[in-house]
């Protein structure tokens, strides 16, 4: 099973920004944690802060891989042009996102995306990218 881990941007911040929401670890080191607990799954990484990038990505993946766990960070809140990405290719997207963005400011609480995704995991800290995953084996 090929699974494709998407992050958005900043999230190569993880560890480094805004620990009290985000934590202390960056998200190289969570990535070993779910490799070694997953040893029967290819965990694909890919980051971007570009729109457009992550765009691509979700193309080049998105016939032929089995899944995808998206953070798709502020874009979650902006970009129609990723949820129409999302739209148009056939392997399943589970929006992540790290912190409760229900506790947070007022235009975090709507998702473009959300609605042509799998389902919308949140405020789990990092484990929300763990249980993307079991919805995704679980499929």
């Amino acid at each position: 099973m090929n699974i494709q881990i998407i992050n958005g941007p900043n999230l190569n911040l993880l560890g480094v920004r805004e620990k009290s929401i985000y934590g202390d670890s960056s998200f190289e080191s969570y990535l070993e944690t779910l490799k070694s607990r997953y040893p029967q799954l290819n965990i694909a990484y890919y980051q971007s802060n570009v729109e457009g990038e992550i765009i691509n990505k979700l193309h080049e993946i998105g016939f032929s891989f089995d899944g995808v766990v998206m953070n798709a960070g502020a874009y979650t809140h902006t970009s129609v042009a990723i949820a129409d990405a999302i739209a148009a290719v056939k392997t399943p997207v589970v929006e992540v996102h790290i912190s409760n963005v229900y506790k947070r400011e007022e235009f975090r609480h709507h998702s473009m995306l959300a609605a042509n995704c799998k389902g919308v995991i949140a405020g789990f800290g990092m484990d929300s990218y763990r249980l993307a995953i079991e919805s995704l084996i679980a499929q």
